[in-house]
């Protein structure tokens, strides 16, 4: 497999890659609207390049430093893929993390739509979470991981919610965000196309809520999940069907939002695992998936099409 050796900082790719990781695009805007516009993401690190051509995503161009390039016999690359050879420093002037990776990828995100979050795994109601102004990365990546983990049909990312494309967002999500589907979606068609499929919404609340436990997740349900700080906007928690809450018997006043997010969509996977409506249910079909954390992806009959 050909290299190509790059010296500049100036190369076209190289500060494609750059901005890739400095200024990350936003998800998939319903039914494909800017799928010909948003761009590359920049994934930093063999591992996540093994996880996204393990998801069937293209890979537009790979960055290697100058002493790595053994890491490329481990990744299965397609012959045709663009590889750049660059010195250490150089390379490292592109990335963001504080130990900088020896490998990097520009990749082609799946497209997603509504059909892929609604139509989701067969013979299983949908299960949703809605981020409502989620800022941590880390806490968006790490509820990738666990809706993946608790087979969650997809995410619906609202505005002031980062993007799931944030470096530290898809190092947490463990590869996850390139299988899991999510959207980017205005509170008010978020209401309106999950009241028109019949799933009902609840938000998260400490006070004045339901108990997870006692309420029913087995059919179509959507949760919201909001900011770290502020909780879910008051305006969008009046428009949903309920509210529930995690009961904690220690003196904790709240939960870190990717915890409070993966104990919800636990008790939703418990409910559903022993629910005839959910036969597909991971831990059914493949024992590793139901492994928190496990990266084989769920079964969805929605694929995200090749770019």
């Amino acid at each position: 497999m050909p290299l190509r050796i790059v010296q500049s900082k100036q190369n076209a790719r190289l500060k494609e890659l750059r901005r890739a990781l400095s200024r990350p695009l936003r998800e998939s805007s319903p039914d494909g609207q800017n799928s010909a516009v948003r761009g590359l993401a920049g994934i930093e690190g063999p591992n996540l390049i093994g996880e996204a051509l393990r998801a069937g995503l293209r890979l537009a161009c790979v960055f290697v430093a100058e002493g790595a390039e053994g890491l490329l016999e481990t990744l299965p690359l397609p012959p045709r893929t663009e590889i750049l050879l660059l010195p250490r420093a150089l390379l490292d002037s592109a990335l963001t993390t504080e130990a900088p990776q020896l490998v990097a990828a520009l990749v082609a995100p799946p497209d997603w739509n509504w059909a892929c979050l609604l139509g989701g795994q067969r013979n299983s109601a949908p299960l949703l979470l809605v981020l409502a102004g989620l800022q941590d990365p880390g806490n968006l990546g790490a509820i990738l991981r666990s809706a993946e983990a608790f087979g969650c049909s997809g995410v619906l990312s609202l505005p002031g919610t980062v993007s799931a494309w944030n470096p530290k967002a898809v190092r947490a999500s463990a590869g996850s965000v390139f299988r899991v589907p999510l959207l980017a979606v205005s509170a008010a068609e978020c209401l309106r196309r999950l009241r028109e499929a019949g799933v009902k919404i609840f938000t998260t609340a400490v006070e004045g809520a339901q108990p997870a436990e006692e309420v029913n997740f087995t059919g179509p349900v959507a949760l919201i999940i909001g900011n770290e700080g502020s909780g879910v906007p008051s305006d969008l928690a009046a428009q949903v069907d309920g509210a529930v809450t995690i009961s904690c018997p220690g003196p904790v006043e709240s939960l870190n939002a990717a915890v409070a997010a993966g104990v919800l969509l636990y008790e939703a996977s418990r409910q559903r695992s022993n629910s005839d409506t959910s036969r597909s249910h991971p831990s059914r079909k493949n024992k590793n998936a139901a492994r928190v954390g496990h990266p084989a992806s769920q079964a969805h009959c929605c694929k995200p099409p090749t770019r």
